[in-house]
């Protein structure tokens, strides 16, 4: 069941290019001790892989620019899921399970989350805990700097986990002079852009 206190909402679609799909960013809308707040993120308890990816399939390189403009993120399917659920109360959409791959022997969802990396783009910060036995309460965070560049040191090329802060977007195949409405047979893919990680430390998930 989706909590009535959290909602997620879509703005109009608008057509990318000339093609036929479809663009919208999804916002969020919080019921806080019955003050409404609306944010553009969302923060999910996730695994994010930071190890090199390095694979090679006749001589060219096969996950190009892994690290820099993406990586993988990893969430538990009920995590996925409920995230789903939001998205067709909020919006009417059913939501495609293209672009995620279920993990069965860890009930893991491995997705592909974007990375601003451009001039002029915030890139995403990654925030390590000072202390990992600090209570919930007291826990506090030191920033040590982008995924771009905590991802080129060696000693941190491993799987963080911790809470991802997304912005999320939705896509939707159409016809290019018609807008694709819920109910229509489409279906939703979602696309999530990490804006920042705070993490415990290492894990193998």
């Amino acid at each position: 069941r989706v909590d009535p206190r959290v909602r997620f909402n879509n703005t109009n679609l608008a057509r990318l290019g000339n093609g036929g799909t479809w663009f919208g960013d999804l916002d969020f809308t919080y019921d806080i001790k019955g003050d409404h707040c609306n944010l553009a993120y969302i923060g999910m308890d996730v695994c994010v892989d930071l190890t090199p990816k390095l694979v090679h399939k006749h001589g060219q390189p096969m996950l190009k620019d892994y690290g820099k403009t993406w990586v993988y993120v990893y969430l538990r399917q009920l995590t996925l899921d409920k995230v789903k659920s939001y998205v067709k109360t909020g919006t009417g959409w059913d939501v495609s399970d293209d672009g995620t791959v279920f993990d069965p022997n860890r009930n893991l969802v491995a997705i592909e989350a974007k990375m601003h990396h451009q001039t002029g783009q915030p890139k995403p910060s990654v925030w390590v805990a000072k202390d990992k036995n600090a209570s919930e309460q007291d826990m506090s965070f030191s920033r040590i700097g982008t995924v771009q560049d905590v991802s080129s040191h060696p000693s941190q090329q491993r799987i963080h986990r911790g809470v991802g802060i997304f912005s999320v977007s939705m896509e939707v195949e159409g016809g290019p002079n018609v807008r694709p409405t819920p109910g229509m047979g489409c279906e939703a893919n979602l696309c999530f852009t990490l804006v920042s990680l705070r993490t415990w430390g290492v894990t193998d998930c």
